[in-house]
């Protein structure tokens, strides 16, 4: 399966989802919900991210297409702990998978998490309708991640407006100069989102799902101007985090590389400190 058709099937599946979730509790008293919470002071936690110049934003995956399965058990508890761990070694923000099918993921994993760190937990899934970004608020996100080549500008903005508000913040991922484009223009028409949103490069290539080490450098100048970006996919360890750095990205969201990794402790300061450094050679 090539990756313009899997990310076809992920949208769909997570469509039929939403319609799922919309039949036991609809929109309207969803949103009802998460205002209420937000009326009495139960804000999102902010994103803050380091003055030493990178962050290291770490993910809990159970399993992926290209990876297989990362950890023999996928329950919610799991999904805590190894957030305490990533959150305790330095990463600014917590994702977490909750596409079912391929990823092992679920709002289970997601509410658990949520309940387990002191730093801001953003929902990564194939999102298509502002339904799911009221239900990760709702399960504790203070950020969700929306994949815009997914979603048509008046989706996609429509979904950011969502997280607007309800107060959570926005990853914007792209997997190549249009998407790019598409995200500047948008950011031209809605200055009101800066200051909540991320723009991230997924750099696995899209027709053979593999990982092109080249994408995060060669996209980082196309980049919009005055948005923290995040460098995705692929980045394992401190010289990938420093070449990120130089490249322009302040944030690294990395998964496999924790999942499998013997000590994420270890991996996570490693290439905090190598990100930093590569920031304080750019001054």
């Amino acid at each position: 399966m090539v990756a313009e058709d899997f990310l076809a099937e992920m949208a769909h599946s997570s469509a039929q989802r939403s319609r799922a979730a919309q039949r036991m509790l609809p929109l309207a008293d969803l949103e009802q919900r998460v205002r209420a919470r937000l009326a009495v002071g139960e804000r999102p936690r902010p994103l803050s991210l380091s003055p030493d110049g990178f962050d290291v934003i770490a993910e809990v995956k159970f399993s992926s297409p290209s990876a297989g399965k990362l950890a023999a058990t996928a329950s919610p508890a799991e999904a805590a702990q190894r957030a305490r761990n990533y959150a305790a070694a330095g990463a600014c923000a917590i994702s977490v998978l909750t596409e079912p099918r391929h990823f092992r993921g679920s709002l289970d994993h997601l509410r658990a998490v949520a309940a387990a760190v002191d730093v801001p937990v953003m929902r990564k899934d194939f999102l298509v309708d502002p339904y799911q970004v009221w239900e990760a608020r709702e399960a504790g996100a203070s950020g969700v991640l929306l994949i815009a080549r997914i979603l048509d500008d008046r989706s996609l903005a429509q979904m950011v407006q969502a997280a607007h508000a309800a107060g959570m913040f926005v990853l914007l991922e792209a997997f190549d100069k249009e998407d790019l484009e598409r995200t500047s223009i948008l950011l031209d028409e809605n200055d009101a989102w800066f200051g909540t949103l991320l723009v991230g490069v997924n750099g696995r290539d899209l027709a053979t799902l593999e990982v092109d080490p080249d994408r995060h450098l060669e996209l980082a100048p196309s980049l919009p101007w005055g948005i923290p970006a995040v460098a995705e996919s692929g980045l394992a360890d401190a010289f990938d985090a420093a070449r990120a750095r130089r490249a322009g990205y302040e944030l690294a969201l990395v998964g496999t590389a924790l999942m499998r990794a013997a000590d994420p402790w270890e991996v996570v300061g490693a290439m905090r400190t190598a990100g930093a450094e590569a920031q304080r050679a750019r001054e």
